[in-house]
């Protein structure tokens, strides 16, 4: 099934009724027929129909046998980092959302997972780094929010060769642009908030891996089970809504954000732009190569702090908040929001300073958002 088929219909399976929509099934429990008998539901923090519904279109979409719906996004990175255990190394992006360098940093490491963090564009680097007790490594890709491209390709077949598992954090393209289980990666994750819903009103996460039966998806399967962070009804059946419109929505935002990236280069206020695809982005290829879009986000750098500081008061139509892959558009500050927690010496590392600014393109005439942009860069100039 081709991807906008698969996103409108998902898997529903019609019953009696014949409804459109998968019911909205608020049950903590469920009956049993008799004694060792089961519907296939028991209790709804193991199963739940409309969750199901959900998972099997996740699993469908990302070309994988299985998949989870989570409670957030930090709740299927916490999933993934909970496959390792004490001694296990792991490989990390240095440019990548800080709340997953929280997580590692501040939770796990007091378990004694060992997290490296390097720059994934480097595959010769990641194979040097690569130990016997090497567990998992994840990648972001296009990164967050300096827009690095990884080799998905060469990266599983590095990982594979020492027993590990490659991890895709997906969630700045979505299956619609990217599908990394296709591509050799273990497992995929996905911030659901973004793109998956689109409308900026459940806060959701996602995993799928390719074989149902593996005993990777028995051991995640027995993490969901025992850790209880599933999705719950109504907001599965408000991610079956959104899956609806997720092509159509994507396709939107990545061609607005084409026009604006272009235009952006354009404008005396600002000195860099991060979009992977303009043509001269070095991973442009690379992103080619394994990506069937270039998304919604970009980044870019101003002149000064202040006028990236200033510039978030006289927005009018893009809002000044965090998150990103919704229909309204959306301006962040990275080194104060989304990466206030990242060490220093890693933000050093990346590029990421306090010129840079964040732009997730949503669904408003692009013209429209050039002339927010444009009148508030120009304000925000004259201040500093």
């Amino acid at each position: 099934m081709k991807d906008f088929s698969a996103e409108v219909h998902g898997c529903h399976r019609y019953d009696a009724t014949g409804a459109i929509n998968t019911p909205i099934y608020l049950s903590a429990t469920f009956r049993h027929p008799a004694f060792r008998q089961s519907t296939g539901y028991d209790y709804g923090r193991v199963a739940n129909p409309t969750r199901s519904d959900l998972e099997r279109a996740i699993a469908l979409l990302e070309g994988g046998g299985r998949a989870w719906a989570l409670s957030s996004g930090m709740a299927a990175v916490n999933l993934v980092f909970a496959l390792c255990r004490a001694g296990d190394h792991v490989l990390l992006p240095e440019d990548l959302y800080g709340g997953t360098v929280r997580l590692a940093n501040e939770i796990y490491s007091r378990y004694g997972i060992d997290f490296e963090y390097i720059d994934m564009r480097d595959t010769a680097l990641v194979r040097a780094k690569m130990r016997a007790e090497t567990r998992l490594v994840f990648i972001e890709t296009p990164s967050n929010p300096m827009m690095f491209v990884t080799d998905i390709r060469t990266l599983a077949e590095i990982a594979h060769a020492h027993d590990a598992l490659l991890v895709a954090d997906n969630t700045f393209l979505s299956p619609h642009f990217q599908k990394p289980l296709t591509l050799g990666a273990d497992i995929v994750l996905e911030s659901g908030t973004k793109y998956l819903c689109g409308h900026n009103d459940v806060i959701c996460g996602t995993i799928a891996v390719r074989e149902a039966d593996s005993a990777l998806a028995q051991e995640i399967e027995l993490l969901v089970k025992s850790e209880g962070p599933n999705l719950s009804p109504m907001d599965a059946w408000l991610m079956l809504r959104s899956l609806k419109t997720l092509g159509v929505r994507v396709e939107r935002q990545a061609a607005s954000a084409l026009v604006l990236a272009q235009w952006l280069r354009t404008r005396p206020e600002v000195t860099e732009v991060y979009y992977v695809g303009l043509p001269d982005h070095p991973q442009h290829a690379l992103h080619q190569s394994q990506s069937a879009g270039c998304g919604g986000m970009i980044s870019f750098k101003v002149r000064t702090p202040a006028i990236a500081q200033n510039v978030l008061a006289h927005l009018h139509l893009i809002a000044f908040a965090e998150s990103l892959g919704g229909v309204e558009s959306l301006l962040t500050y990275p080194i104060v929001q989304t990466h206030a927690e990242m060490p220093h010496e890693l933000i050093a590392r990346t590029g990421l300073d306090d010129h840079l600014l964040r732009l997730s393109v949503g669904l408003e005439d692009v013209e429209d958002l050039r002339e927010d942009l444009a009148q508030a860069l120009e304000k925000a100039a004259q201040e500093g």
